[in-house]
């Protein structure tokens, strides 16, 4: 795979800018948008590693913080899942601007809280995102939302990351689009274990392969599952 050097961007979201890696393969499949958390950004070491996965299986990426610097510094902001879903959504519709990703897939990859915005993202657009995963997230934090989602939706947490495990489990009964639940043996929250966040990437990669060329007939299903959406 032809992986070409990542370039730096600004993408604007109302007032503010947002800056941004974005990763273009050739021959690429699908976009992956990643919605980071707990104050992380585009620079985090566990989102790139997981996206230089999904840029040799022939997947573009999409890094990009979704707080300024200042606004990052106050803790309420991380929490904040309305305004890291606006953040998202605007991320997503600089990518349906370009000429080389209007037209492709569009997945969400999000970490801890930015899973709750990435799930959101995806109730509100049901036909703009075709695949969501969470690592370690915090998907419960968009609990009135998820019932919305159809999306297929992956969820990878820790076993070992025992506060979050039941939460995962929670919001994973209000989904009601494809789904799976994945607890890694022995990873904590962040997946430092050894050979931890390579499975991760693994099974990000493998979701978001699987439904970047879906069957018709899972488009079908998805299409009639389709329930409005109400905030």
């Amino acid at each position: 795979m032809d992986l070409k050097k990542p370039k730096e961007v600004v993408i604007v979201a109302g007032k503010t800018r947002l800056n941004a890696v974005f990763s273009f393969p050739s021959q690429a499949r699908g976009v992956v948008a990643f919605a980071h958390g707990s104050g992380s950004g585009r620079l985090s070491p566990r989102n790139n590693f997981v996206a230089r996965v999904l840029q040799e299986a022939g997947i573009a990426t999409l890094l990009a913080d979704l707080l300024e610097e200042d606004e990052a510094l106050d803790r309420r902001n991380v929490f904040d899942i309305d305004l890291l879903t606006e953040r998202l959504i605007a991320n997503a519709q600089w990518l349906h601007q370009r000429s080389e990703t209007r037209d492709m897939p569009l997945g969400y990859f999000g970490a801890s809280t930015g899973a709750a915005a990435a799930l959101q993202a995806a109730a509100r657009e049901p036909d703009g995102v075709t695949a969501v995963v969470s690592r370690g997230g915090r998907p419960d934090l968009a609990m009135d939302h998820l019932s919305f989602v159809r999306s297929p939706t992956l969820l990878i947490v820790g076993g070992e990351d025992r506060p979050v495990i039941p939460l995962n489990e929670l919001a994973y009964k209000e989904l009601n689009c494809p789904k799976e639940m994945v607890i890694l043996p022995g990873a904590t929250h962040l997946f430092e274990e050894p050979g931890a966040l390579g499975r991760v990437a693994e099974l990000a990669r493998d979701w978001f392969l699987k439904y970047f060329s879906p069957r018709e007939e899972e488009v079908t299903e998805k299409r009639e599952q389709r329930i409005p959406y109400r905030k």
